[in-house]
């Protein structure tokens, strides 16, 4: 008995002809210092008009450091006709940059606008920071619990259960 192709059959084709993300992973580690300031910057200046291209430039340039270093090797690398793809997925190896090279490689091959989708990333990275820095904030005070309660154990011991039983066995002795 075979079954006529339904839905699911449909839905399961479509799955397995969808492209793998296999290019961009996201890691696990944090993301590079400055990278929220750098994607703030890049959606400036691509609002104002710069190809992704030259946005990588001028915010590399003035930004500095690990991220403004792999910006600048970007626009070098763009600069004489060099295949977006390639430059972004390289970009795009920084912690955290995945997602915002995705979207200048879109922006870089397609000519779509995505001024607001980096702004939209720029975001994301800020949250992302906020939320670790409160996870190690809460790490932080769970771990401060075990030298303050090897400080006040003995304190309280000898303070409060020592005159106790002290006192008890004066009385019964």
């Amino acid at each position: 008995m075979s079954a006529a192709p339904g839905p699911w059959t449909r839905a399961r084709r479509t799955v397995r002809s969808l492209p793998a993300r296999s290019r961009f992973r996201r890691s696990r580690a944090p993301d590079a210092p400055g990278l929220p300031l750098a994607a703030e910057l890049l959606a400036a200046c691509l609002a104002a008009g710069a190809t992704p291209g030259a946005a990588a430039e001028a915010v590399g340039a003035s930004l500095g450091g690990q991220v403004g270093e792999h910006l600048c090797r970007a626009a070098t690398e763009l600069r004489p006709g060099g295949e977006p793809a390639v430059v972004w997925e390289r970009f795009g190896g920084l912690a955290g940059a995945a997602t915002l090279a995705r979207r200048l490689e879109l922006a870089g091959t397609s000519g779509a606008p995505v001024v607001v989708a980096v702004a939209a990333e720029a975001a994301e990275c800020r949250a992302r920071r906020r939320r670790a820095a409160q996870a190690r904030g809460r790490r932080a005070s769970v771990l401060v619990t075990a030298p303050l309660g090897l400080c006040f154990l003995p304190a309280f011991l000898l303070i409060g259960v020592a005159p106790v039983v002290i006192g008890l066995a004066s009385e019964l002795l």
